[in-house]
């Protein structure tokens, strides 16, 4: 879109003064260019069709001619007006709700065109639109453009501002792809495909008219993260890492449990990168409970050798924890260091571990995002990892890493999502993917059950208990809520303790202080308490082998992603382990996440459900991720787009030709116009 379209007020659009200027900037067009890309989310359709077409509850549009007289009938304030149509050779009742002012028009012998829905038993239609020919016709025979509006902005104002401007500036709309892409692909121009858009002719000239701009956003996406690789990556100023092969084997070969193959294989991928003079950046994905932690470690182990510290940025206190004590176990007996860096540590513990990581006494420490305040600084940081990246924003992440010069960067996810999505959307990334679980791993069973049947899920959690196991049971709220119906964890707490009085009942909550967290999880992970009610906080890598016994109260309250999440806090043990959601059966959506946590333990496959339910800006955190939201493409349904976008942008930007020619100007001049509306200069 041309610059001057962008900066041009959309109150210099006749018929657009201060009031409507105003309105439509509550809908995000300020300026004709976003006026022009404010594309419709569907369209109705008015074309002509033979009634035979249409499917009973279906609508349809159709051509008759009225054949008897109009009844008006009234009843509180409302109205029916009904009349006889033949459409064909088929007699139809047509009825308008509310619109007596009719009647005069509907003379007997006059044709008209009727939109609405058929019912096909009782020959009747509810009619929403209606036109007479005689009069001509404005909608009849097109695809109409239906917009996302609100306000005083009607679909009638909409249409006809974004054809006013459409007819104004179309000749002004410039063409972003270069001319040899648009030939191999089949891509009509910019502006023609935004017209069609707008005013489709027919079903394949709008298809055809989407599948150029899909292919356009995709595009200009991609180019943003692979002109970023291009001039980012792969430079002389990482940190190489002098890595003994020896020494890796050695390490491997004294942890307590031997590596699955598809951890060695991130392994080898991460210590080849990290021994290049480029600095790291790369996504290490797996499942819940597939082992990132211990790959994660090899790494911190490979920087340290090296002589140079580590750091692991997680998104709670409590995770952080439970990082330091499993990474001491695993470093200690080599004199390695591990700190730990959180919000509430007292000031005096504080200063002790900034003091020691800039004097190089802490080999490893491990923290919230305490890490990223100003005052801390390390002596030499040669490795970053993040754990759940997605919990963390991009410029927090690139916070941590600027207390270095150029150090690796691994992040962590336990949310992962299909290979070839995951490298399409964190195109930036390196995409490494542990498949396997750690042998031994029996799958957890899931059953989804109504609130009635608490009694049983009592009598389960004393079964566990008697063999010696131990019960999370999880709520979505802390305490009782006005305005929602649903179980809270102080109430279940008080409930269980009174209907389980021969078992040991503890509480988790996020207001508890981190030394009443700590006791509540030392004790359950001890063993001294047999059934820890807990809210979230719990969600991510809390490690209790001897829980098998997983409990969610009013899980259709939760994301899918999520309840994956919280079944991975059991079955790390030996023992079989099980997963009670509890949820209501009248909720559609909460019904659908119930069907995909029982039919499958797969992350990946629960992740696939998860995009296809709750969309791609929310699954992947919009905000979070930097994620853009598409206007019309689709993360799910227009994957080979994505894809070919991305071979496409990756080509273009390996080329030198496309830093210096004219062909390219248009391409450098939207990437430099990017960078700065997010004050990131490629340069």
């Amino acid at each position: 879109m041309a610059l001057s379209l962008f900066h041009m007020p959309i109150s210099k659009l006749q018929g657009v003064g201060p009031q409507k200027a105003e309105e439509l900037h509550a809908l995000g067009i300020s300026t004709v260019g976003a006026l022009i890309e404010y594309y419709p989310f569907r369209y109705e359709d008015y074309r002509i069709r033979e009634l035979s077409e249409a499917k009973d509850g279906e609508k349809i549009t159709v051509q008759g001619t009225i054949a008897s007289l109009p009844v008006v009938q009234r009843y509180g304030g409302k109205s029916r007006l009904s009349c006889r149509v033949t459409i064909g050779a088929t007699l139809v009742t047509a009825v308008w709700f509310n619109r007596p002012f009719l009647k005069d028009q509907l003379v007997v012998g006059r044709e008209i065109t009727l939109t609405g829905k058929w019912d096909q038993r009782r020959k009747y239609m509810t009619v929403a639109d209606s036109e007479f020919p005689d009069r001509g016709t404005l909608k009849t025979g097109t695809l109409q453009p239906v917009y996302s509006v609100g306000g005083n902005v009607t679909q009638t104002l909409i249409r006809k501002l974004i054809d006013k401007a459409l007819t104004q500036y179309a000749d002004s709309i410039p063409e972003l792809l270069p001319d040899d892409l648009l030939r191999r692909h089949g891509l009509m121009s910019r502006a023609e495909a935004i017209s069609i858009i707008h005013r489709p002719e027919n079903t394949k000239a709008g298809q055809e008219a989407r599948r150029r701009m899909v292919y356009e956003e995709f595009f200009l996406f991609q180019l943003r993260l692979q002109a970023y690789r291009a001039l980012h990556t792969k430079k002389t100023d990482g940190i190489p890492h002098a890595v003994d092969n020896a020494d890796i084997r050695e390490f491997v070969d004294r942890l307590p449990f031997e590596l699955t193959d598809s951890q060695k294989q991130v392994v080898n991928e991460i210590l080849h990168d990290m021994k290049q003079p480029f600095a790291m950046n790369r996504l290490l994905q797996g499942d819940v409970g597939a082992g990132k932690t211990v790959v994660a470690a090899i790494g911190l182990y490979a920087t340290i050798k090296a002589g140079h510290q580590g750091a692991l940025m997680v998104p709670t206190e409590i995770l952080a924890e439970q990082h330091v004590r499993s990474l001491s176990r695993i470093f200690e007996p080599y004199g390695m260091q591990v700190g730990l860096l959180t919000g509430s540590l007292s000031d005096r513990k504080r200063r002790d571990v900034i003091a020691s990581l800039q004097m190089g006494l802490l080999d490893i420490v491990v923290g919230t995002h305490a890490l990223i305040q100003e005052d801390v600084f390390f002596r030499s940081l040669g490795l970053v990892v993040t754990d759940e990246q997605h919990r963390f924003g991009v410029n927090q992440r690139s916070i941590l890493r600027r207390k270095g010069l150029n150090p690796d960067v691994l992040s962590m996810t336990a949310t992962p999502i299909p290979r070839t999505l995951a490298i399409t959307v964190f195109g930036d990334l390196d995409v490494s993917t542990i498949r396997e679980r750690p042998k031994g791993r029996k799958p957890i069973k899931t059953y989804s059950v109504k609130h009635d049947m608490m009694d049983r899920v009592l009598g389960f959690i004393r079964k566990e208990a008697q063999q010696g196991r131990q019960t999370f049971f999880i709520c979505p709220l802390i305490e009782e809520s006005e305005k929602l119906d649903v179980q809270n964890a102080i109430d279940l707490h008080a409930q269980l303790s009174q209907s389980l009085p021969e078992l040991a009942v503890g509480l988790l909550h996020g207001r508890m202080t981190a030394a009443e967290k700590e006791a509540t999880m030392g004790a359950f992970a001890a063993g001294d308490t047999d059934v820890l009610v807990s809210t979230t906080v719990i969600e991510v890598g809390v490690d209790v082998p001897n829980a098998t016994l997983m409990i969610v109260m009013d899980a259709d309250r939760f994301g899918l992603s999520q309840l994956h999440q919280l079944r991975g806090r059991v079955g790390r043990g030996e023992h079989q382990s099980y997963c009670i959601l509890i949820a209501d059966p009248k909720s559609e959506n909460g019904q659908e996440r119930m069907r995909a946590m029982t039919d499958t333990d797969d992350g990946f496959e629960i992740s696939r459900r998860d995009l296809e339910i709750r969309g791609p800006g929310e699954f992947f955190g919009t905000k979070q991720s930097g994620m853009p939201e598409f206007r019309l493409a689709s993360l799910i349904e227009d994957f080979d787009a994505l894809e070919l976008a991305r071979d496409d942008a990756a080509q273009l930007t390996a080329l030198p030709e496309f830093w210096s020619s004219a062909v390219y100007a248009g391409l450098r001049e939207y990437l430099a116009r990017d960078a700065n509306s997010r004050e990131e200069p490629l340069d």
